[in-house]
């Protein structure tokens, strides 16, 4: 259930909703009498940078009665927006979660620090498979906080068969005005590359221009680039096929039994979200307690419950019932994973690049 809407919405589409007004959304925890006091002597509250509807019910209640922190929950709708918050200058911000290849990039640009994991007990939590990644190897500066893969959410009753191929979303009319696409520039471009059999990473320029014309002659036939609140215009009718995260069209599949959702048998695009504490945390101790907090293995649960997107902690995931651990929209199966991919940043100007075409495409 949604914090917001009465429902599991997106991780993201508050802000497409309510748009520049809900910068200043946040959500204070409930006073709970005798909770302990802040860590570290540290004022208790903590500032949280989160995507939207990305927490559990009660987390932010429970932390507060467990630590005494009261935690205000403000809200960004893409890593670029993340990026460019920070890179300005870190407004007040303790936790912030951005997934895995900006945490690299924002390492890069000296824009989060290195986490003590002495007070991250809990780390013992997560599954071991998530604890050396590329993008932050031996966990020096992030935390999983949840994983994801992209693939197509569909209308079972409007769409012939099952589209199991990014060639329904990128190169075919058969659904003309009733698809629509993830806006993120990199997620394109690379999806689109594994469409073309390439990797999502080290894409040759020869193939970033095909691309690009392969899109703009798909473009008449695309409703929207949604900022990830494609699992609404699929359940509202708007669109019968769209590129959306894992997580969301499962939280649609409870709603709807017409729902369905593939990872498509060219491979996809894997993400992490992840928790960093920003440079210029006013309260670092406040946040690792916190850090600390998420992945206990009952608030971990809690967690999941609400927003149901595949966890990396191990003690929450063994606490979650068959409908989750066996779902496969949550968890596609082993052969289908094992040709899905992290995308690594490649500087920052390939990012521009991509970021470029896409917007070439979307105003073609």
């Amino acid at each position: 259930m949604s914090m917001l809407s009465g429902r599991g919405a997106s991780r993201r589409s508050l802000l497409t909703t309510l748009g520049a007004a809900a910068i200043g959304v946040s959500f204070s925890a409930c006073s709970q009498p005798g909770a302990a006091p802040a860590s570290g002597g540290e004022e208790p509250k903590l500032n949280f940078y989160n995507w939207d509807t990305y927490i559990g019910e009660t987390t932010l209640a429970d932390f507060k009665a467990a630590s005494g922190v009261d935690v205000n929950m403000s809200l960004f709708a893409t890593n670029d927006e993340l990026f460019a918050k920070l890179k300005a200058g870190n407004p007040g911000f303790d936790v912030i979660v951005p997934s895995n290849e900006f945490v690299s990039r924002m390492t890069e640009a000296k824009l989060i620090q290195p986490l003590d994991h002495s007070k991250i007990p809990n780390l013992k939590n997560i599954d071991p498979s998530f604890m050396n990644p590329d993008y932050d190897p031996g966990r020096k500066m992030s935390v999983p906080y949840t994983w994801l893969v992209l693939g197509i959410g569909y209308r079972k009753s409007k769409v012939k068969g099952v589209p199991d191929s990014w060639k329904w979303l990128f190169d075919s009319d058969a659904y003309k005005g009733k698809i629509a696409l993830l806006s993120e520039s990199a997620d394109l471009i690379r999806l689109a590359a594994k469409y073309k059999g390439h990797s999502v990473n080290n894409i040759p320029p020869e193939l970033v221009a095909e691309i690009e014309k392969m899109m703009i002659r798909q473009k008449p036939f695309v409703k929207a680039f949604h900022e990830d609140n494609g699992q609404d215009m699929l359940l509202s009718g708007e669109v019968d096929l769209v590129l959306e995260y894992n997580g969301d069209i499962a939280q649609i599949m409870t709603e709807d039994p017409d729902i369905g959702f593939v990872v498509p048998k060219e491979g996809s695009l894997i993400n992490s979200d992840n928790l960093c504490i920003p440079v210029g945390a006013p309260r670092p101790n406040n946040a690792h307690a916190f850090i600390n907090y998420l992945l206990d293995a009952e608030a971990g649960k809690k967690i999941s419950e609400t927003i149901l997107y595949p966890t990396p902690n191990a003690a929450a995931k063994a606490l979650m019932p068959d409908s989750y651990r066996n779902n496969p929209a949550i968890f596609p199966p082993a052969g289908v994973m094992a040709k899905c991919e992290y995308g690594a940043f490649e500087g920052a100007a390939k990012a521009s690049l991509y970021e470029e075409v896409v917007t070439r495409v979307r105003a073609a």
